[in-house]
């Protein structure tokens, strides 16, 4: 069974093509060295501002060894966080388990 964490990012009006700039360009080729990406997106009706991402792990623990190890990279620390983080007004985590029937399991 694989856990799946969906994070919801509530940003600054007006600041999310900056952030996408900031996570395209910074962020992804660290966090993808650690993290296993499923998809991300932003709203563009509805709630606005916000982006969504879900991670994919085998468990509960890889997600924790997983997440200490991205949370103690200096390039993280020192070139994403500092820009991007500022823009972040809320965060939402959420982990989900697949339905037998999800076509992602």
């Amino acid at each position: 069974m694989k856990y799946y964490e969906m994070r919801t990012y509530t940003l600054k009006p007006g600041t999310v093509k900056q952030y996408i700039k900031y996570f395209e360009e910074i962020g992804r080729p660290i966090i993808t060295k650690y993290l296993k990406l499923v998809g991300f997106w932003y709203t563009e009706l509805g709630t606005l501002n916000q982006l969504v991402s879900i991670w994919e792990y085998e468990s509960l623990d890889e997600r924790t060894e997983k997440r200490k190890a991205l949370y103690q990279d200096e390039e993280w620390n020192n070139k994403f966080i500092p820009l991007a983080f500022p823009l972040v007004t809320e965060q939402k985590n959420q982990i989900m388990l697949a339905l037998p029937s999800s076509p992602i399991k």
